[in-house]
């Protein structure tokens, strides 16, 4: 159960550092904060606002709260086949996934494919991009990018076969997201702003900055949301066609880095949520543990106090950098056995292992007033971009 930690913060997490805490309590000073910042029990420190925090505000909006992956979140999709019907050996799989959807930084097809051009073509003129910029995002469209990004065959407790993957807006959701926010700190420093964190610096609804970022920030999560997808889609067929049968039964798509106009106690507020997912009651969501461990496929209990809300993961114990100076590859080997997963390419993923993550059941105990578990899902193969 959420506790009250500060006047306008309440905090569902039981394995939180003080340095998230102080963090969030910044942000929760703003003066355009309509009401209370919820920390979900993922939460760590991020780029200014908490990564696993949902932020009310009126009038306004932050844009390093929604980041720099505008977009980011997961697709579940739920197949017909099950754990029989796979074969022993999944590791041929994972050699052909790095042209099916390719993953790294900056890497994308080496041509904007029929689904790219369509959804470009689709929603021309929402956004003002560079020639530039219009190449990036249609060949890196369909495309996973790096650090936790991930693709997963996954069992659930019925040894139902399911594929999850994990992406946003890849580079031009980046670059959009950078120029608005360096636009904010510019502009906060200009009006003379009081800001605890120059990351917190926001635009008031009204003011051209404003509609310029929300007009950038809806396209980019709508570009998200398409990315998903596409690779999806592109790995269902190749799985399916690996395997030699099998056919999508059900599928979930959210966001997890996003912005959202709602009403809550009557006021029509702007929800941010930086590392959370709407979970109104009924709202299907996916919430992945760490490469290795559980993940979970929820449905919202609408949670008045989390803004309908819960975590989007386990969240993070170590940053990159100490995980990297704690952990060796063996033991990364040692946790990921059993599994298919990029073995030759450990070194560049030990910042990724499970044990720089916080604990995903606790973090699920901690939220059981937000959603309730639907399937539980243990990994058979992992993909991540290097």
């Amino acid at each position: 159960m959420p506790t009250q930690v500060g006047a306008t913060l309440w905090n569902w997490a039981s394995d939180i550092d003080e340095g998230t805490l102080v963090q969030a309590g910044k942000a929760s000073r703003l003066p355009i904060i309509a009401g209370h910042i919820a920390l979900m029990p993922d939460a760590h420190v991020g780029m200014g606002a908490t990564v696993g925090s949902v932020i009310p505000t009126e009038d306004a909006v932050i844009p390093s709260a929604v980041g720099v992956d505008i977009g980011c979140g997961m697709i579940a999709v739920q197949s017909s086949l099950t754990a029989a019907q796979l074969p022993d050996n999944l590791d041929p799989f994972v050699g052909t996934l790095d042209t099916v959807i390719p993953a790294g930084v900056g890497r994308g097809h080496g041509r904007a494919s029929r689904m790219a051009d369509a959804w470009m073509q689709a929603n021309r003129g929402r956004v003002e991009l560079s020639a530039q910029q219009e190449t990036k995002a249609a060949t890196q469209f369909g495309s996973l990018g790096s650090g936790n990004h991930f693709f997963e065959v996954c069992l659930d407790e019925s040894d139902t076969v399911w594929i999850v993957l994990h992406s946003g807006s890849r580079g031009i959701g980046n670059q959009l997201a950078q120029g608005h926010i360096r636009l904010a700190r510019t502009q906060a420093k200009e009006q003379a702003l009081r800001l605890e964190d120059p990351d917190l610096a926001y635009f008031m609804q009204g003011t051209a900055e404003f509609e310029a970022y929300i007009r950038d920030m809806l396209w980019a999560q709508d570009y998200a949301m398409a990315n998903r997808s596409a690779m999806m889609d592109d790995a269902l067929v190749a799985f399916f066609a690996f395997v030699g049968t099998g056919q999508e039964v059900e599928r979930i798509n959210c966001h997890h880095n996003f912005t959202t106009r709602e009403i809550h106690e009557g006021k029509e507020l702007w929800i941010t949520r930086k590392g959370a997912i709407k979970a109104d009651v009924g709202d299907l969501g996916v919430i992945p543990g760490s490469m290795g461990t559980r993940s979970y496929i929820v449905k919202g209990k609408g949670s008045p106090l989390s803004y309908n809300s819960c975590s989007h993961g386990a969240g993070r114990r170590y940053s990159r950098t100490k995980a990297k100076a704690t952990f060796t590859v063996e033991h990364l080997a040692e946790q990921m056995k059993g599994k298919a997963w990029l073995s030759d390419r450990a070194m560049a993923l030990l910042d990724e292992i499970p044990s720089a993550y916080k604990d995903i059941d606790q973090v699920m105990a901690d939220q059981a007033d937000l959603v309730a578990v639907q399937h539980t899902l243990r990994q058979v193969l992992n993909y991540k971009g290097t």
